[in-house]
């Protein structure tokens, strides 16, 4: 029997369900949006900001993907949800009916209630109405101050910085990116934003920001009593679940829409994944909230196929994470702590210029590698994967390691150095790399 499926939010996630569901059976798919029309990739924002993309190089499908695969899109906001009568309500006055929803209406940015946050020309960092907004307040300004020691804040730093706008990055941390990093990758990352001439003040904070009299911010003042002149305040001090619509309905929410192992709500045939949803309980995904892009996509798998007749518990893939900190290219494959942890093991290698890093950790009792962290070096995500998967030692992974480098045939290769390192902390147990297989190795095995 076919079924109306309606998906709010045109993000990774809504557009992975879709996707699968329409692969598995012929229901009616519908994804309506408020932001764009079309999905495109959110990770590249900044890199239409920096002119290095345009706005429609940023869809991954072309626009005749939608017909040809019979899912409707619709361009308007949901202002109610009746999770009882199956229906909401559209901004343009319209009402859609539904079997069953997704809600993946995504994250929104994370304000603290700081004097002069409403300012103009203060915003965050999350959808094309920020980037929007960012071209208009940054236009012909003479400095920009970025809150916030994670993701987003360094993107936007950069985006900054490609424009030649000076800019004084605050962290509140004692090193960029800690809560995450262990101490030696923060601190290459540390000297990287400053080799580019950003103001990166660790230990800072942001007290208020200070206004004009046409109502735009003229300055900041920081947590050290500062007055710091600025034009542009960008906030990035993390995301959170963006359920305001949600809340207002009989579907219940938390710090975010709540759901089973199974991502379904308190309501039938109502389901939330992505960046939205919150577990009800510790141990199904790596946290509550699991807002990354590839679990956002496996989500989107998994409620497919439940939805499509076949009930299936969300398990999240093995961790992985990459980003990129201005010309240092970071992967996280696996366990990586910031802090050192009882029964493992580092390798750790850094290069004599400090932009390229080789953490590999594994455990003392049995050698079995866990994680991998990488910093101005890729390795091959399948393969490590693999490795990790298989419980792989870090004798046979050092002994493999030429297979997993993944950067162009004429860049300098580092793995030599790791085993040497390796082998220089064990001498009664060295390792030797075998050599790379050959193209047609890879080919016939």
């Amino acid at each position: 029997m076919s079924k109306n499926v309606v998906i709010i939010g045109n993000g990774i996630a809504g557009v992975t369900a879709a996707r699968y569901i329409r692969k598995w059976s012929d229901f009616n798919i519908t994804i309506i949006s408020a932001e764009t029309k079309h999905f495109f990739s959110r990770t590249a924002l900044m890199y239409i900001y920096m002119g290095h993309m345009r706005y429609q190089d940023t869809k991954p499908y072309e626009d005749h993907f939608w017909e040809k695969n019979r899912i409707d899109l619709i361009h308007d906001r949901v202002t109610g949800i009746d999770a009882a009568g199956k229906s909401l309500s559209l901004e343009q006055g319209n009402a859609i009916n539904y079997d069953v929803l997704i809600i993946a209406t995504g994250s929104k940015s994370r304000f603290f209630g700081w004097p002069g946050q409403d300012l103009k020309g203060v915003q965050g960092l999350y959808g094309i109405p920020d980037l929007e907004a960012m071209e208009t307040y940054t236009k012909d300004i003479n400095r920009a101050v970025v809150v916030g020691g994670g993701l987003i804040g360094i993107e936007m730093v950069e985006m900054l910085h490609s424009r030649n706008i000076p800019v004084t990055f605050l962290v509140r941390e004692t090193n960029y990116f800690e809560h995450l990093f262990p101490l030696e990758e923060s601190q290459i990352i540390n000297q990287e934003i400053r080799d580019h001439h950003v103001d990166l003040q660790l230990q800072t904070e942001l007290k208020e920001a200070l206004g004009d009299n046409d109502g735009r911010v003229r300055a900041i003042v920081s947590s050290k009593d500062e007055e710091i002149p600025c034009q542009f305040l960008g906030l990035t001090t993390g995301v959170a679940p963006n359920i305001g619509i949600v809340e207002a309905s009989d579907v219940e929410t938390n710090r975010g829409v709540l759901v089973d192992e199974f991502l379904q709500t308190n309501m039938p045939d109502v389901y939330a994944i992505g960046d939205c949803a919150e577990f009800r309980e510790d141990g199904i995904g790596y946290r509550r909230i699991d807002q990354l892009w590839y679990t956002g996509r496996h989500q989107g798998k998994t409620v497919a196929r439940t939805i499509c007749g076949v009930q299936q518990r969300y398990n999240p893939p093995l961790f992985f994470n990459s980003a990129k900190f201005f010309s240092i290219e970071y992967q996280t494959y696996g366990t990586i702590s910031a802090k050192p942890e009882e029964g493992i093991e580092t390798l750790l290698w850094i290069s004599d210029r400090k932009k390229e890093l080789i953490r590999i950790n594994y455990r003392k009792d049995n050698q079995q590698v866990v994680g991998f962290n990488l910093l101005g070096i890729r390795f091959r995500h399948a393969l490590c994967e693999k490795w990790l998967l298989e419980k792989r030692t870090i004798d046979y992974v050092l002994t493999h390691l030429a297979e997993a480098n993944f950067d162009p045939e004429f860049y300098k290769k580092y793995e030599p150095e790791l085993v040497a390192t390796y082998n220089r902390q064990n001498p009664d147990n060295p390792v030797q790399m075998a050599p790379k297989k050959g193209v047609l190795a890879n080919i016939f095995g």
